[in-house]
């Protein structure tokens, strides 16, 4: 691996610095992204049972928010749950963009890296033709170490490029999928709620 590196030459540092990053964010994502740790399934009705035994008390609208985003939209919404409909809404959908920010963070650089890598590659491509060129002397004589070297900048920057990228690319949609999957899921979780706290609906 290290003899691929050295013959890559220094262009392909950029890229090995976008893997690294990308494998950071694709694990970290994984990670976040987890239903249980996102919206737990079992959250709404456990809300709905103290609510129905104790009401909505300062030290309820903290452990409910503590436990995931979508307690901090549940939260949010039985804060204002004495007031009237719209104001609910607007609660619930405030906290519901704050919860859709931190789902959405460091997508943007995924994203980035994932168009970026290839752009790199190119470069490297580019500075391995300069290479190349530069193997022929005005005599005609051409350089074999140099063009070699040149010839190996060029091919081994745009595989790296091309493999660094297609794998971004494909995490960088999965979870932005995944992310507006569990936005929405929390928005229907709230309106649940909200629903069945004014009697419009028994579960």
């Amino acid at each position: 691996m290290i003899d691929i590196i050295q013959a890559a030459g220094w262009p392909i540092w950029p890229i090995i610095l976008c893997s690294i990053i990308a494998i950071a964010i694709i694990g970290e994502r994984f990670y976040s992204l987890r239903q249980d740790l996102v919206a737990p399934r079992d959250l709404l009705p456990r809300v709905i049972q103290e609510y129905r035994k104790s009401g909505v008390s300062a030290d309820m609208l903290s452990r409910v928010a503590g436990t995931s985003l979508l307690g901090k939209v549940l939260a949010a919404g039985l804060k204002n749950i004495k007031s009237s409909r719209e104001i609910v809404k607007e609660s619930i959908e405030e906290a519901g963009r704050a919860a859709a920010h931190e789902l959405d963070r460091f997508l943007t650089t995924l994203g980035t890296i994932a168009t970026m890598s290839p752009l790199l590659g190119l470069l490297g491509t580019i500075i391995g033709m300069i290479e190349i060129f530069g193997a022929s002397t005005p005599t005609g004589i051409t350089d074999p170490a140099q063009l070699a070297h040149g010839i190996s900048i060029a091919l081994y920057n745009a595989a790296f490029g091309i493999i660094v990228a297609v794998p971004s690319l494909v995490f960088y949609r999965h979870f932005r999928a995944r992310a507006d999957s569990l936005v929405v899921e929390m928005e229907l979780q709230a309106v649940k709620m909200v629903e069945i706290i004014h009697g419009e609906r028994t579960a």
